[in-house]
Parts: structure tokens; C-alpha cells; sequence
């Protein structure tokens, strides 16, 4: 817990004028890889979970859990470090995690591990898409059409219209907006330390959480309190790692590697659950993929 505390405090004292802009990028790229393998294993614990917990109780639990460790972690710094020149932003910011977490849990419920990762992995172009309208950077014709046909791929992998839609598929397509307008938003707080991004997500999402809980609560078999734990573990890690790579490196420099999520989650769909996707999710994940690399190849060009 120490060396976890240390390593929250000097990187929280970077400063970027100390930087160099090679190194940040790839230290970025490398704290999203780690960031986004927690988080896969984050989803397979939850989607675990919420076939015999409600999954406000498991969303719950991963907030309460991270806000634990920090208490452990920190202790008296913790409020301190809920100091921040941009209260409204950084609120925003961790109601935007929220509800990523809460739409993609809830998903795991109905649908498969890489059914749901696939159309979360829209979030890629979405980014971008945020960018443009919000960060003022440059979006032309041809970046419209990688976000169009990323777009259409979500739509063979949640087929509307036919008789395999199911609704709970919106869930995560509505998660991924909320992703990656948190993701913006962390670019948006850079002035701020990780830990007190890492820890306004923390009290958020518990206090959100916790006025549900009562009405979803059901006790906690005594063989699930592992899982409940690695969910903690899992989530503060993953967050911690995807709060430094959004500060360290450009959002338009990371997005292509998001997509490392659909591999994690195929694996453990199939090693977890005995899930394989099917060909319309295949197809339209590797439209998707496809789709985002051009938008992303298109931003390096024109940088």
C-alpha cells in the first residue's frame, strides 16, 4: 500500500513542461494497454457477479471497493486531495465514468462478454468524434465516414429489427458515448493530480451508489467475497492507469490500442463462460476496428 501511495504522489507532482513528447506517448500507450487488460478482467469478474447479484449491488461494490483502498492508501490526505480548481468538470467527469460502469454491468446481465465489448469499443471513434466538436481539432469528410461505418458495425452486432435484438445491447452503445465523453473530460482536468481524478471517481460513484443500494441489496454468499474484492482491485488499478494515459499522451494517439479490449474480452468469454461470438459480431467488430484505425491513421496524417 505504500508503494502504491508514493507512486500516486510523484506522479501526481509531474509537471508537463518536464516531459518529452516521445516518451509521453509511448508511456501513454503502455498505462492504456495495462488500463484496459484490468478492466477486461474487471467485466468478466462483474458479468460473474451479476448472474446472482443485482447488478446496482455489483456497480456498488466497485465504487465502495476502490474508496476503501484509497482510505487505506491515504488517510487523512484523502480530502485534501479532493481539492480542485474545476469541482463542476471534475464532477461531470466521474458522473461520465458512472454511467459507462453502471450501462456496460448492467449489459453483462443479458448479453455476452465480447457482444458487449465490441459495441463499447465504439468509443475509439467517438473520442475523436469529441474531439473535433469540443477540443477544436480538425474533423473533415473522410473521418466523418470512418465514424459513419463504425457506426454501422455497431448496428450488425445489436441488429435492430430482427429477431435476435435484444435492448439490453443499447446498454453498452449508450456506455460508450458516456466513456468517451469522460475520457475528453480527463483531458480537460490534466492541472489536477491522478489522484484526485482517481479519487472524485471514487466518491462519486460510492455516494451515487449507495443511495440505490438499499433497494437492490441481497446478502453476500461467503464463497463471492473474492470477487467482490478482485472487482476492487481490478477497477482502482485499471482507472488509475487510464487517468495517467489520458494525461500523459494525446486521446487521438490512444485510441487505436482501446481495441486490445475486444481480444481480452473474446478470451475470457471463452475461458470464463464458454462464449464465442458469432459471425454478425465478428463482422461488425472488425468493422468498427477497422473504421477507427482509419479515423486514427487519417488525425496522424494530418498532426
Amino acid at each position: 500500500m505504500r508503494v502504491l501511495a508514493r507512486a500516486f504522489a510523484l506522479m501526481g507532482r509531474e509537471r508537463d513542461g518536464l516531459r518529452r513528447p516521445g516518451s509521453d506517448q509511448a508511456r501513454g500507450i503502455a498505462l492504456l494497454l495495462g488500463a484496459i487488460l484490468g478492466f477486461t478482467l474487471m467485466d468478466a469478474t462483474a458479468k460473474h457477479l451479476t448472474q446472482t447479484y443485482h447488478p446496482g449491488q455489483v456497480i456498488w461494490a466497485r465504487f465502495i471497493g476502490n474508496l476503501l483502498i484509497f482510505a487505506v492508501i491515504f488517510r487523512a490526505a484523502m480530502l485534501p486531495l479532493l481539492r480542485t480548481r474545476q469541482p463542476g468538470t471534475q464532477f461531470a467527469r466521474a458522473l461520465m465514468q458512472l454511467g459507462s460502469v453502471a450501462l456496460f454491468f448492467t449489459s453483462l446481465q443479458y448479453i455476452g462478454l465480447a457482444e458487449a465489448t465490441a459495441i463499447m469499443d465504439l468509443n475509439p471513434v467517438l473520442i475523436t468524434l469529441g474531439a473535433a466538436l469540443f477540443l477544436g481539432e480538425r474533423i473533415g469528410p473522410r473521418r466523418i465516414a470512418g465514424i459513419l461505418a463504425a457506426l454501422v458495425g455497431a448496428m450488425l452486432i445489436i441488429r435492430p429489427g430482427m429477431g435476435v435484438f435484444q435492448p439490453a445491447a443499447l446498454l453498452p452503445l449508450a456506455g460508450a458515448f458516456t466513456y468517451a465523453a469522460g475520457a475528453l473530460l480527463t483531458r480537460i482536468v490534466r492541472s489536477d493530480s491522478v489522484a484526485t481524478s482517481v479519487m472524485w471517481s471514487a466518491v462519486v460513484g460510492s455516494v451515487a451508489s449507495t443511495l440505490v443500494l438499499p433497494f437492490v441489496w441481497q446478502p453476500i454468499a461467503l464463497g463471492d467475497l473474492w470477487a467482490f474484492a478482485a472487482l476492487a482491485g481490478f477497477g482502482t488499478a485499471s482507472q488509475y492507469l487510464l487517468v495517467r494515459a489520458f494525461s500523459a499522451a494525446e486521446a487521438g494517439a490512444l485510441a487505436p490500442f482501446g481495441y486490445t479490449g475486444l481480444l481480452w474480452a473474446g478470451v475470457w468469454g471463452w475461458l470464463f463462460f464458454g462464449q464465442l461470438p458469432d459471425w454478425w459480431t465478428i463482422w461488425g467488430a472488425a468493422i468498427i476496428v477497422g473504421a477507427g484505425l482509419y479515423v486514427w491513421s487519417r488525425e496522424a496524417r494530418a498532426a
